[in-house]
Order: structure tokens, then sequence, then C-alpha cells
């Protein structure tokens, strides 16, 4: 049994079904572990989502974490309105992907599956999250100003769970231990993710989001597995 993580899958549901058929060669045995953002820039989010939702009916073990783009999209159906933040950042494409021209047509099950999605992951040695841990904050800018306070749980600052970027020199050791988080959100090229895995031992943490949605960009354009088991990483180029 293999603990496979895979982040950002923004829509793209062939290259997922051929990451996983192909390159990782999933099988019943193993456990698949979704690290958020499987809407919105790709052409099939509703593909990416009922591929997600029939494997678990087919008995796959299948956790999924909660993304800032799942969380645009819930904030949009909830507000009855678009977020312009959100149509601008492939909220468009989610949409059309359903064959509908507003959020609010959305079939109920989507959002049933939406608000499911877990915050936070712990396997084995592994911190799952989608963006980030924040381990430091800025006082109120007041009476304590520029000074840095320690959150005893990084857990509790739920928005840096989904939007947390440019943090991995705030990382606090001693709360980690020999634990190594994984993450998502912030697209880096395939080379900077193998750097990061050979060199856990240094810095443990490692981003798998290599961007699949920037398919003409340099060092772009892959879906990204990560064997967990056996620190592993799989590459699926984009062929949507």
């Amino acid at each position: 049994m293999r603990k496979i993580a895979i982040s950002d899958i923004h829509g793209c549901s062939k290259t997922l079904k051929v990451l996983l058929d192909k390159q990782v060669g999933l099988t019943s045995d193993d456990e698949l572990y979704l690290l958020g953002d499987y809407i919105d820039r790709g052409p099939d989010s509703k593909g990416v989502l009922d591929f997600i939702m029939d494997m678990r009916k087919q008995g796959q073990v299948v956790r999924c974490l909660m993304g800032n783009h799942e969380l645009m999209m819930i904030e949009s159906r909830e507000a009855n309105k678009e977020s312009t933040v959100w149509r601008l950042n492939g909220g468009v494409a989610t949409i059309e992907s359903f064959g509908t021209s507003t959020v609010a047509s959305i079939p109920q099950q989507y959002f049933d599956f939406l608000y499911s999605l877990e915050d936070y992951i712990l396997v084995d040695e592994y911190i799952l999250v989608h963006a980030g841990l924040n381990f430091e904050y800025k006082g109120n800018g007041k009476a304590k100003k520029d000074f840095l306070w320690k959150i005893k749980n990084p857990f509790l600052d739920r928005k840096s769970l989904f939007w947390l970027r440019n943090w991995h020199d705030n990382i606090d050791r001693d709360w980690l231990g020999n634990r190594v988080i994984i993450h998502g959100h912030t697209p880096i090229s395939s080379y900077d993710i193998q750097k990061m895995n050979h060199n856990l031992e240094d810095l443990p943490v490692l981003d798998i989001d290599n961007g699949c949605f920037a398919k003409f960009q340099a060092g772009m354009g892959h879906l990204c597995a990560y064997d967990m088991t056996n620190r592993k990483l799989y590459f699926q180029q984009n062929i949507e």
C-alpha cells in the first residue's frame, strides 16, 4: 500500500486520469491524498469533481483538502453572486464546465462535496495542507508594533492554510519535530520540486504544485504526484 499526494489539479481531468493510470499505477490498495484546487482555470472542473467522487463510491481511499479556489466557489454561492476575484481566477471556466451560467445553478451534490473538504491532514510523518502554515505573525501595530508572536497552533490560522505564500523561512523546527510538510498552491518548476524532495533532511517541506494549468511556461505544465511512502515523484504533462 502506498500513500499518494497530488495538488492543484485545476480542472485538468484527462491529465489527472493519465497520471494515476500510466505514471503512478494507482491500485485499490493505495490511498490518495488530494491537497485542494480541483477546480478553475482548466477545461473540466466538473469532470475532476465527478472523478474524485466516483473513486470514493468505488471504495478507493481518497482524502481531500480544501483549496483557496474551492473556498472562493463556496463564498460566491453563499453570497449568491460570483465574486470578481473568483471569476478572474478561473471561476468562469468552472461554471461553464457544468453547462450553466451561474454558480447557483450547480447541483447541490457538488457543494456537499466541497463542504466536506478537510482543512489539513496528519498522516504518518507528514502534515498535508493546501497553501502553508503560519508560524509567525505581526502584532497589532500599536503597543507591540513589529513584534513577532508565535502561534502555538498554526492550524488555528485557517486563512493561511488556504492562502499563505513565502513561509518556508519561518518554520518552527521545534514544533514540527521530525515531520515533513507537503503542500501546493504556489507553482514551482519540476526542477525545484525534485530539489526540494532531495533536500528534505535540510528543509522538511515539499511544494508539489508544478503549475499544471501553465503548460506554456518553462518548467511548468505538469501535474505532480508524490508517493509519500517511498518519497518518489511522478510528473504528467498537461494533455488537456
